[in-house]
């Protein structure tokens, strides 16, 4: 791994309101990793994303991308900075069609997928083409997410729940696709409930409980922890 960090996050915290939610998160994400937060639902996963992205009212603490701090910054220089985040909403629009949604965000840097590359990584996409975002099954929409932002040149993916709700086949294409973006160069942080898909595409975990970050764990070492990683997640 590099010195430094790609994503390199000390003493966050965040709020909503009078709501403090997360309490002084520390973790690093190095360039051309696949890093997963795992935690029951309310650990603060999907807060630490969107305070990456700038889209929590208040943050306190360093977030550094790249060597450059954001903590300070609106959420679209973040954006043009190169983080790019995949809501779990999917946010697509249903009156435009596959390709207009695909070709809706502006690119910011070099490095981003092209429309043929992004049809081959999910040929669903190119068959449903023409087809409005209403008409697409949640499989296809999760797709259409997640390639939407590789067009973009953004360099770091903030992936928050992608395999939710899907069918087993459909986690397993986008199980492929992280693989593959992942050997084409992007850094992926991945929030997820399902350890066992993340333990296919991920380098390391971190453990968030309560709004912190309580342990990490690599990969190779996910199955001799199995009984300490149940014991986190109640599973």
């Amino acid at each position: 791994m590099p010195d430094e960090p790609m994503l390199k996050i000390r003493g966050l915290n965040s709020w909503y309101g009078e709501s403090h939610i997360l309490h002084g998160v520390d973790f690093d994400v190095h360039e051309g990793e696949v890093v997963t937060l795992l935690g029951r639902n309310g650990a603060g996963k999907t807060t630490t994303m969107k305070s990456i992205m700038g889209l929590v009212p208040r943050r306190e603490g360093a977030i550094a991308f790249n060597g450059n701090e954001t903590v300070h910054l609106r959420s679209d220089m973040i954006a043009r900075a190169g983080i790019a985040l995949c809501p779990e909403e999917r946010g697509i629009f249903a009156s435009l069609s596959v390709t207009e949604n695909l070709m809706l965000p502006p690119v910011i840097a070099p490095g981003g997928l092209d429309l043929p590359t992004i049809y081959t990584l999910f040929p669903n996409l190119k068959e449903r083409a023409g087809s409005q975002g209403t008409k697409l099954s949640g499989g296809e929409q999760q797709m259409l997410a997640i390639a939407r932002i590789l067009r973009t040149g953004a360099k770091l993916l903030l992936l928050d729940e992608p395999t939710e709700g899907l069918a087993p086949v459909i986690v397993q294409q986008i199980g492929r696709t992280i693989r593959e973006i992942k050997k084409r160069g992007f850094t992926v942080l991945l929030v997820e409930q399902n350890f066992r898909f993340a333990a296919t595409v991920a380098d390391r975990h971190y453990v968030m409980e309560h709004g912190r970050v309580i342990d990490m764990i690599p990969n190779e070492q996910l199955a001799a922890n199995m009984d300490k990683l149940h014991d986190y997640l109640g599973v």
